[in-house]
């Protein structure tokens, strides 16, 4: 990308700096060495409480999985609506499970006895 050194002119009213970017690219005049990463600390995520009624053995089988992978049960509804939400949406695909082909890997017979000859 060319490097340019132009500075945006100073503009007297919203008129002649419309008819200087109706025919300029911001492109020209942008300055990446300036960029810096911007945090905001005191951003505060935007969650809305809601209460939903779910059968109890439903509520019980959620906290037993939050439980195995050491979760919330909160936060694991969280991701399940998340996921389905996005699948709903088409954001998220569906990967079929990989057949596998039982002839290539034949099942290990059982193990013989100590000093018998497999036939």
């Amino acid at each position: 990308m060319k490097r340019t050194d132009r500075r945006i002119p100073t503009f007297k009213n919203e008129d002649q700096e419309r008819e200087f970017w109706a025919t300029h690219s911001p492109v020209d005049y942008f300055d990446s060495s300036s960029i810096r990463r911007a945090t905001f600390p005191n951003l505060k995520p935007s969650l809305k409480s809601i209460s939903i009624r779910v059968p109890s053995d439903m509520l019980a089988e959620l906290k037993t999985i939050a439980n195995k992978k050491d979760v919330p049960y909160q936060s694991l509804a969280k991701v399940y609506l998340a996921r389905q939400i996005a699948l709903d949406r088409g954001s998220l695909r569906r990967f079929p499970r990989k057949k596998v082909n039982r002839r290539a890997h034949p099942p290990k017979s059982a193990p013989t006895e100590a000093g018998a000859q497999r036939p």
